[in-house]
């Protein structure tokens, strides 16, 4: 069974999120096949996004998966 290669692109944006914990998080998300940034929270039904090459308080250049409840905003960087 071959999968068509489409379903796993990769298309990354730059944005900043702000938990509920106060932190500020800076890094990058695939959205993928989707158009925009915000599509990985309204339409899908995954409780946790992969934030990558992450730059906060406790390092830089991490892999967080942050759960969605935590999320106070995102801002797209353009």
């Amino acid at each position: 069974m071959e999968q068509s290669k489409d379903i796993y692109k990769k298309e990354y944006r730059e944005v900043k999120i702000k938990t509920t914990a106060g932190e500020l998080l800076k890094g990058r998300v695939n959205i993928g096949l989707k158009a925009r940034v915000a599509d990985l929270f309204t339409k899908t039904d995954e409780p946790f996004i992969v934030l990558s090459d992450v730059e906060s308080g406790s390092g830089s250049k991490r892999v967080l998966f942050v759960n969605k409840n935590n999320i106070v905003w995102v801002e797209p960087e353009e």
